[in-house]
């Protein structure tokens, strides 16, 4: 092959972004200029969980060294509303509290210094009188009647409280040969991205009665709906806010969601001190205050055929949303909602969904929200139906897969499953794992009594959520006097520079997925050029660029829609250019051929014209262009999949525009000494549609799946009998290193979606849905060989060395002897 074939060549398929990130030169918050005469902040965040505030001093600090302002709760009761939450509710979050604190880590006030030394000493100087308060700290405690409030003016802890029904459940639970049920819990945990929050505000005080106008520099990720719930607490027009973003982001996972509080919160600092402020969040902030995924407990209920085949599902799930319910909580409620019933044909529904307050902080978006939850409770059902009816779990996977040729399948709570074909990619897993192999192996190591375990999981994965799907926590009614909310709006912009260039801009902000790789290369194949030769630019500016209320890197949304959005403007634009030079070619426009850097029409190879030449030309002679149209010079386009409407009259509600599937498969073994789990083989496979980057997609997956192994047996974000955090650093929540996660074996099928431009579906969140009960489904298969198996099968989250070995005396018929230290066992 020549060099110029391989150049344009499909060979040219390397991440663009790697070269500047190993070189050092990336472009993170942290690392880009500030403003001389910057200040930075240091946040002062309450000690306790619940306690009236008798008074906050900060004389002293006012006056301590390199002190220029102190931000105080006056401050911003007389500039700022408190933070809109999704659903109205009780209270709203304040971004300093002001009469008492509601969870540890409540900022209540900020020091603005020289530099960030002085300040963090100045926070030593400030008073505080606390009045402690007893602590909600748990669901059961949350719902009784008689109990503590997370609010002392609460007249009760729930703040959300809606049933639906779809079908007949009560019928079918009453005609059912087996009726199974299950107890769960899903615990606090969160992502740990390697770089923390980072805000750089700035105040312009002219017009605006008063308020003035503000700017900021933040490595926040969306969703901008947010944007709008901090220009209202900020009481600015939209068009007063003025966000940027860096090139790179060091990770976010979700969790940097939560930063819209702390930007405004560093806005009403800026205004104070009257010049610029930083803030850079250290690891114990965020840990602590910045966010948490979601604890659940549900009551789950299948009415259940001879063979194993589901009629119906009852659902009763209780969400702990922390101190406050943040926008655009309660999300892990609704993003699921639609497609509840997974990966099965069930079309009887029953749910029940409340929203309790606690003495905890915020919960908000993290890797997956909602996934892990709803998978935990209803996968761990189907692994209980086949014990309980004596089934090998592979058949009941496959009597209840939605069939092959019902794709678009509707599923009862309105999720529009775009397409699939799940007995296939089931049979493609085990074949990767050789499972007629590994059950010899099982049958071996019990014959030698070890406890060795097999599990399976089954999930949908939605990407690209529907910005009206929260409004499902709303009645009928409610949704008709709000007016519709629905869509998922991406945008992207292609232009052409005076020599020839091609530039790509986007509304996803990446944090290592690849965004710029993937949408130099469907741009440059549009336009017959190298990858190379395409600049995408991710450096979102709300003033400057295209974006709507849906952009923002979360929810899988970059494959299907952001990349779709790019695909449509670069064939726009690319139409355009050929409508523009079909005369020169001597052809209709439709058979100008881009091609290797150049032009021909179609049958013509010989005659060919620079691509460069013809794209620069509408620039430097743009009265040549006019009979043609508008000189083909940019194309924006907004993309929204036209499945996604508002939820129904009757609650329905199609909350994502595609519907991934994966099934997992993990074998693992349990060391009956020391409780540690060791995991043999791990077989993930995905269907997300068209691949448009294997590689790149087969990182999202690795990734995701170290992630969930950690959420699986170590994670947790713990409390308390008081309330106070106890994992405010990496040495109380345990991560899996890279001697911990076991390279999984990726597997993968394609059936393209109809509803995306490309056919493509997300990728980067399943495994933080399927690994955790996949991993918890092979332990409880291992215990199940115990003697006393029954007594050791309501599994909770992380399965620790100590927990499982608990659980393994218990079904030994003893008593647990002993601790074990709570930490992943080394995986093999």
């Amino acid at each position: 092959m020549s060099e110029r074939a391989s150049r344009f060549g499909p060979s040219a398929g390397t991440r663009v972004e790697d070269a500047a990130l190993l070189c050092g030169r990336g472009q993170f918050a942290d690392d880009l200029g500030c403003k001389p005469g910057t200040l930075h902040a240091a946040i002062l965040r309450s000690s306790h969980a619940h306690a009236r505030l008798r008074g906050v001093d900060v004389s002293a600090a006012e006056r301590a060294v390199g002190v220029r302002a102190v931000l105080t709760a006056d401050d911003v009761t007389r500039w700022s509303r408190p933070l809109l939450a999704a659903l109205r509710v009780p209270v709203l979050q304040p971004v300093l509290a002001k009469d008492a604190v509601h969870y540890v880590g409540e900022p209540l006030a900020v020091v603005l210094a020289e530099n960030r030394y002085l300040a963090e000493d100045a926070l030593e100087a400030i008073r505080v009188e606390y009045e402690p308060l007893p602590p909600v700290l748990d669901i059961a405690q949350a719902l009784t009647l008689d109990g503590p409030r997370a609010h002392a003016d609460l007249a009760q802890n729930i703040v959300s409280d809606r049933s639906y029904c779809y079908g007949d459940p009560d019928a079918a639970l009453a005609a059912a040969s087996h009726r199974v049920r299950l107890q769960i819990a899903y615990p606090r945990n969160t992502a740990t991205p390697l770089e923390c929050g980072v805000v750089v505000a700035e105040h312009f005080p002219d017009g605006n009665g008063g308020h003035g106008a503000y700017e900021v520099m933040s490595n926040f990720t969306g969703p901008m709906s947010l944007h709008a719930v901090m220009a209202m607490a900020l009481q600015v027009p939209e068009s007063h806010l003025r966000l940027r973003f860096p090139r790179d982001v060091g990770g976010s996972f979700g969790t940097k969601q939560s930063l819209f509080s702390a930007i405004v919160l560093l806005c009403l600092a800026a205004r104070k001190a009257g010049a610029p402020v930083k803030w850079v969040e250290d690891r114990r902030e965020h840990m602590t205050a910045a966010t948490s995924a979601t604890a659940r407990r549900s009551h789950i209920e299948a009415a259940v055929q001879d063979d194993g085949r589901i009629a119906a599902l009852s659902f009763d799930q209780i969400d702990d949303v922390g101190a406050y319910l943040r926008a655009p909580e309660p999300a892990t409620f609704y993003r699921m909602h639609g497609c509840l019933t997974g990966a099965y044909a069930i079309q009887h529904l029953r749910v029940r969904n409340r929203v309790v307050l606690t003495n905890k902080t915020p919960t908000g978006l993290v890797r997956g929200f909602g996934g892990p939850q709803v998978y935990f409770a209803l996968e761990r059902l189907v692994q209980r139906i086949a014990v309980q009816l004596g089934l090998d779990p592979l058949d009941v996977y496959r009597r209840n897969f939605i069939a092959k040729d019902a794709f678009p399948y509707r599923a009862a709570a309105g999720a529009l499953i775009d397409s699939g074909d799940y007995a296939a990619t089931l049979a493609v897993a085990l074949q990767a794992a050789d499972i007629t192999a590994l059950r010899d192996r099982q049958r071996q190591a019990r014959s030698e009594g070890r406890l060795y375990g097999i599990g399976f999981a089954a999930v949908v994965e939605p990407s690209i959520s529907n910005m009206g799907y929260v409004t499902a926590a709303l009645t009928a009614e409610q949704r008709a006097h709000a007016g519709p909310k629905q869509g998922a709006l991406a945008a992207a912009t292609v232009q052409i520079d005076p020599l020839g260039g091609i530039t790509v801009g986007i509304d996803s902000m990446p944090a290592g997925q690849g965004h710029r790789t993937v949408c130099a290369q469907r741009v440059a194949a549009v336009f017959g050029l190298a990858p190379g030769d395409i600049v995408v630019n991710s450096e979102l500016d709300t003033q400057k660029d295209a974006w709507s209320i849906a952009a923002g890197n979360y929810s899988c949304r970059f494959a299907g829609a952001v990349a779709g959005a790019v695909q449509i403007a670069a064939q726009r634009l690319r139409d355009r250019v050929a409508q523009h030079c079909a005369d020169l070619l001597g052809c209709a426009p439709q058979d100008v051929v881009f091609a290797a850097g150049s032009l021909h029409a179609r049958g013509q190879p010989e005659h060919i014209l620079p691509l460069a030449r013809v794209l620069s030309g509408p620039h430097w002679a743009p009265a040549l262009s006019t009979e043609a149209g508008p000189p083909p010079l940019r194309e924006t386009v907004f993309f929204t999949p036209e499945t996604l409407h508002a939820p129904s009259s009757d609650d329905r509600v199609n909350a994502s525009a595609t519907y991934g599937f994966v099934f997992d498969l993990c074998a693992l073994e349990i060391d009956r000494t020391t409780g540690r789990v060791y995991i043999d083989r791990y077989v993930t496979a995905h269907d997300a549609g068209r691949l448009l980057h294997p590689a790149l997609a087969d990182g999202q997956v690795r990734g995701g799946f170290a992630q969930a192994l950690g959420a699986a047996l170590s994670e947790e974000l713990r409390y308390d009998g008081q309330g106070r955090f106890a994992s405010q650093t990496l040495s109380d929540y345990l991560l899996p290193t890279c001697l911990d996660v076991p390279a999984p074996i990726i597997v993968h099928t394609q059936t393209p979606s109809p509803f995306t431009p490309l056919g493509a579906k997300g990728i980067g969140e399943g495994n933080s849905m399927s690994t955790p009960v996949c991993i918890a489904n092979a332990v409880a298969d291992a215990l199940s060989s115990l003697p006393q198996s029954e007594h050791c099968q309501d599994l909770r989250l992380p399965l620790t060395p100590a927990t499982v070995l608990a659980l393994v005396a218990g079904g030994q018929g003893q008593a647990a002897t002993g601790t074990v230290a709570v930490q992943t066992g080394k995986i093999r």
